[in-house]
């Protein structure tokens, strides 16, 4: 459905003509729901589409915490590298072989870049432990975080190290060698 050209420039008051909505509340919309491309879309595909948006709560009221659905143990993974991949090495500095992530874009920002990162690093660690990886791992996580983190916090030279050091690449790499080492379930 297009706008004639008169009401582009001059658009119609408020009641008037025949795209008024006035007097539409309370009432139920008539006809197909058509897309921008002019097909039909029927309403059960609507609510298929938005239930992967949904939230579930428990009990009280209280959100159950899981925004992704229930992944796998190797989706969650799969999750974890991808991650890792975007924060370290997502891109490669034109001209030279370098790879370097958000890790070192967002460290750029002086205290708080550096505190952003090492929190989600840290929250690769949580996920991490929630896989069932023992305390020595997490350990040597936790180090590789801490080192990321402190050093980051040193002006330009922080951020050189940050795209060398790859602290999440490191600690994904740690976790996968854990993980093929364990029997399968």
């Amino acid at each position: 459905m297009t706008m004639p050209d008169d009401d582009i420039l001059a658009p119609r008051k408020s009641g008037s003509g025949p795209h008024s909505r006035a007097g539409l509340s309370g009432r139920k919309a008539d006809g197909p729901i058509i897309d921008q491309d002019g097909y039909e879309i029927r309403p059960e595909t609507l609510e298929q589409g938005f239930r992967e948006f949904r939230f579930e709560f428990g009990k009280d009221g209280q959100f159950s915490g899981n925004p992704f659905g229930n992944l796998t143990r190797e989706q969650r993974i799969l999750r974890l590298e991808a991650i890792a991949k975007l924060l370290d090495v997502a891109f490669i500095l034109p001209g030279t072989n370098i790879r370097y992530g958000i890790d070192g874009l967002i460290g750029l920002i002086p205290v708080v870049g550096d505190i952003i990162t090492t929190a989600i690093s840290l929250w690769l660690v949580r996920e991490a432990r929630a896989l069932g990886a023992p305390w020595y791992i997490t350990a040597r996580m936790l180090g590789n975080v801490a080192v990321d983190g402190v050093v980051g916090l040193v002006p330009l030279a922080g951020d050189a190290f940050d795209v060398m050091f790859r602290a999440n690449m490191r600690n994904v790499r740690l976790l996968r060698r854990w993980l093929d080492k364990q029997p399968r379930q």
